[in-house]
């Protein structure tokens, strides 16, 4: 007569990546939704700054000030994310269509908004269109 083993052994392939300068554990592709290379945080952000825009303009918010209240975030970090929802739409298509990652940071997307819609494709994704993964 065999005995069960009591333990069970279970191996998931974990990968270390950087995300915004920081390291990051990642679970296998076929695990995890598909945001095609784009970082959660930021399409996270950018449905955030969106939803925020709305409130804004439909009246449901007087101020960044009662979305900061509501969000338990300081207002400065409302008006420096708001500005994810005026990106470019060639850098929204991108970002959230294609799914093509950006260079920089949610902080420097954000201030990547305050450039002319010209330029801020370059600077979102400026490696990626020099041919530089």
């Amino acid at each position: 007569m065999s005995v069960a083993p009591t333990t069970i052994r279970v191996i998931i392939p974990l990968a270390i990546r950087k995300r915004n300068g920081r390291p990051k554990i990642v679970p296998p592709s076929d695990m995890a939704p598909e945001t095609g290379g784009v970082d959660p945080h930021i399409l996270k952000a950018i449905a955030k700054a969106w939803s925020w825009r709305r409130k804004l303009e439909s009246g449901a918010v007087a101020t960044m000030s009662d979305i900061a209240e509501a969000e338990g975030v300081t207002p400065p970090y409302v008006g420096r994310m708001l500005k994810l929802a005026y990106l470019a739409p060639a850098v929204l298509e991108k970002l959230l269509i294609a799914r093509i990652a950006p260079t920089v940071s949610v902080k420097d997307l954000a201030l990547a908004a305050d450039l002319p819609w010209a330029e801020q494709a370059r600077a979102v994704f400026a490696d990626k269109e020099n041919g530089i993964d």
